[in-house]
């Protein structure tokens, strides 16, 4: 990890210590949430990413998690347990690394799409008999409790909430930085890039991913139990396939080969979701073209891109690759600006109440859109997403160019300095 690297998590450590008294309660409970999604991530990614065993049903642990801490409360409101407030996930933890272990034995004896599917029908399986046993998950209304107080501290307050949450993510994520530098960790990535070769080593294969599933389960599941400690409370909609499919679009959008990129994707999709949403019921619709477009553009994810810049840092040309970023960016912004205009053009023209309005003025009456009138019926209207398009469209090739031809130096510089040398280059000139 370079210095730069470093500076910028320490940054980050401190913005996320510092910041949170001074915002409001929707920012504090978005950070919360941010943070969550982030530990479910890189737990998911060390599976995924550094194993290379792909699941579309990571969620049940999460959702275990969540349940085994929700029923840890419940017997401590009860008092017939007792557990510090911040160490409820323990409980989550615990779970996953159980449940993992059972799931991941019988997954793990198949590899490529079968995994996946095997995965997938353990997440659908849990998610189906959920609703139906009251006595754990609570049946279709859940489960609820409430934190206890402890050392003093109420845990009322979502401030204290985020705190706790901080904490946890923090040292799970450093424990996860730690598992790489070790020599598991080092086999852990051996299993995706060439999983024969080391069973031919004399390793058992099945055993390794076992445990590696085990243990991204496990922070799965303490990543379900802050959850439960954030709302206390939880369903079966957390064993859905659409919180699997989250953490897969999470980790790919903010780059699966990059420690903090699945990190970064959570924490920059969970805002969005957080604060998108509330402005247009489309926001779902801008997230996938977000991904479809990183998929397309950066298929490293957002971390790859901030990876391979922080490694070619002394080598960038930006006397080269500001003006062609810029262009980059003003093409994207025009083409972006069209899509957002004509999506919520046409859902305000499709709404019930735009309808009523039609029909009640016998005609197309304008619609409001970015603070001015627009007259739906006027060719000048559309013609404003359409000349938004041209420009982009315009731009976009010579800025790819641009970009390309920058990293093409870039990188040819970087093959020579690292090339070694011939010893003929040694000999003295005759």
């Amino acid at each position: 990890m370079t210095r730069f690297a470093l500076a910028a998590l320490a940054v980050t450590v401190l913005l996320l210590l510092a910041l949170p008294p001074f915002v409001g309660l929707s920012i504090q409970n978005a950070l919360t949430k941010m943070l969550i999604a982030s530990l479910f991530a890189a737990a998911f990614n060390l599976l995924a990413g550094q194993a290379g065993l792909l699941s579309f049903g990571h969620a049940a642990y999460f959702g275990i998690g969540a349940i085994a801490t929700l029923q840890l409360m419940r017997a401590i409101e009860d008092g017939s347990a007792a557990l510090p407030t911040p160490l409820l996930p323990l409980a989550g933890l615990a779970a996953g690394l159980v449940v993992g272990a059972i799931a991941g034995y019988f997954a793990t004896k198949r590899a490529g799409v079968y995994f996946s599917l095997v995965t997938l029908a353990i997440a659908e399986l849990l998610h189906s008999l959920a609703p139906h046993w009251e006595g754990v998950f609570g049946g279709e209304a859940g489960l609820s409790s409430m934190r206890m107080p402890w050392a003093g501290i109420s845990f009322g307050s979502a401030l204290e909430v985020y705190y706790v949450t901080l904490g946890w993510v923090v040292v799970c994520l450093l424990l996860l930085w730690a598992y790489t530098r070790t020599p598991f960790g080092r086999l852990t990535l051996a299993l995706r890039e060439n999983e024969q070769r080391v069973r031919f080593l004399g390793y058992d294969t099945h055993t390794t991913k076992v445990v590696v599933f085990a243990i991204s389960a496990a922070l799965s599941g303490a990543a379900g139990g802050l959850l439960a400690v954030a709302n206390e409370t939880a369903n079966y909609s957390l064993f859905s396939i659409h919180m699997s499919a989250q953490v897969v679009l999470h980790t790919f959008v903010g780059g699966a080969g990059f420690f903090f990129g699945p990190v970064i994707g959570a924490s920059l999709l969970t805002l969005f979701s957080v604060f998108v949403s509330e402005a247009t019921r489309s926001w779902l619709l801008y997230q996938g073209i977000l991904f479809v477009l990183v998929m397309l553009f950066a298929p490293r994810g957002i971390g790859g891109v901030i990876d391979i810049h922080l490694r070619h840092w002394r080598r960038l040309e930006w006397g080269s690759l500001v003006p062609a970023y810029a262009l980059s960016l003003v093409s994207a912004c025009c083409i972006g600006m069209a899509v957002i205009f004509v999506v919520e053009a046409t859902g305000i023209l499709l709404s019930d109440h735009y309808a009523a309005l039609r029909r009640s003025s016998g005609s197309a009456p304008p619609l409001t859109l970015f603070g001015q009138s627009w007259d739906p019926t006027s060719l000048m209207t559309w013609a404003v997403p359409l000349m938004l398009v041209v420009i982009g469209a315009v731009l976009l090739p010579p800025a790819r160019r641009q970009v390309r031809a920058a990293w093409d130096r870039i990188l040819e510089r970087a093959a020579v300095e690292t090339q070694p040398l011939h010893p003929t280059s040694l000999q003295p000139a005759r």
